[in-house]
């Protein structure tokens, strides 16, 4: 499926008030109230839209963040993937071009709980070396 401009629109206004009411939003694409219902309904079951989250800023969740560049086994890449799938802290996982084959952004209350994660991550068979960085401050966060 690929979403018209009202569709980039509709979701364009859901990335910046996930909230927002379907009568609000149906007044600024100028759309009854049923059929914006029924264009985020298609979009959902298409799989263009995938959720709705809620942002807080890191002091309140008092979380500690890293990116973990992680290097695999090629016959491994599999098994290695599905291990990393299973550790709560990862919150995203990239499979990436160049001398590393994932990434995997983790999060955690503690400098101490992030070392655990990357010793956990770098135990697992398959996996041949981890880098790993803090993260100390975002500077841009555009999300979508």
């Amino acid at each position: 499926m690929t979403p018209d401009t009202v569709d980039r629109t509709l979701i364009a206004l859901l990335r910046k008030n996930a909230r927002i009411s379907t009568v609000a939003l149906a007044q600024r694409v100028g759309m009854s109230r049923t059929t914006v219902q029924s264009r985020i309904e298609r979009l959902e079951q298409a799989g263009v839209i995938l959720g709705y989250t809620i942002q807080t800023i890191p002091e309140a969740d008092e979380v500690v963040k890293a990116h973990v560049m992680i290097t695999v086994v090629p016959r491994l890449s599999r098994m290695v993937e599905t291990a990393l799938q299973q550790i709560g802290e990862i919150r995203e996982l990239h499979a990436v071009s160049g001398e590393i084959d994932l990434i995997a952004v983790i999060a955690g209350p503690s400098t101490e709980k992030i070392n655990d994660v990357i010793d956990r991550i770098g135990q697992l068979e398959g996996v041949r070396r981890t880098t790993s960085s803090i993260l100390l401050s975002t500077r841009l966060n555009r999300k979508g």
